[in-house]
């Protein structure tokens, strides 16, 4: 599916949720005000020293199909780290199929079969909003996987709005590449493999951890 049909057709499929459950359903566009079955995304508050920011050189792939987001996602962030790989092999890799990528497990166990060893975590927000415990957590993880060369895999359920105020509706869950932070880690880079239109876009750390809760996220 080339660029052109790929704007024209509804994406977002991801897999399974992190603990298990239905399958992902497809992506749809919904207001910033609608109720998603989530809590809204929290304000970001400075819990971390500010100044320090890295982005890594990313080479960016839309999905070629609506349920491709969990191997674009995959490929988009070993890209990151110099290492090649098509979205067919990634979904190969990830036991991809049209009701997409079970979880956060897949991601971590095919990022660290290409990168080599064991570099790769999986760590889980189980419940329906992050707490600030997870929220640093994530933003440590990302740092230092950033500052490592290394892309975090994320797997999102929900809406989350953007630092532009952009937002962003995946309701059956997506997977997304985060490839750079800013002010230490209280905001990240987000490649986003559904729409080249959108490509990438900044998000403060707090809504981005809301947005993977009830998931998890390969860092």
């Amino acid at each position: 599916m080339n660029t052109t049909t790929l704007r024209k057709t509804a994406l977002g499929i991801a897999g399974l949720a992190f603990t298990g459950g239905l399958a992902a359903a497809p992506f749809t566009t919904t207001p910033a005000h609608a109720d998603t079955g989530k809590p809204a995304a929290k304000v970001q508050h400075d819990k971390r020293d500010s100044g320090k920011a890295k982005e890594l050189d990313l080479k960016y792939e839309a999905q070629t199909n609506f349920y491709y987001c969990g191997p674009a996602a995959t490929r988009n962030a070993l890209s990151a780290s110099g290492h090649h790989i098509n979205q067919d092999e990634a979904a190969k890799q990830l036991g991809t199929t049209e009701d997409g990528t079970n979880s956060a497990e897949d991601t971590t166990r095919v990022l660290n079969k290409v990168v080599g060893g064991d570099k790769y975590k999986t760590i889980a927000i189980p419940d329906r909003s992050a707490d600030d415990k997870q929220t640093n957590k994530l933003a440590d993880d990302i740092r230092k996987a950033v500052d490592n060369g290394r892309a975090v895999v994320a797997n999102i359920a929900g809406t989350a709005t953007d630092t532009e105020g952009g937002t962003h509706s995946f309701q059956g869950g997506h997977y997304i590449s985060v490839t750079g932070y800013t002010d230490n880690g209280n905001k990240v880079k987000i490649a986003d493999s559904a729409n080249p239109n959108t490509a990438s876009y900044w998000m403060t750390t707090d809504n981005l951890a809301d947005w993977i809760a009830t998931r998890g996220y390969s860092a």
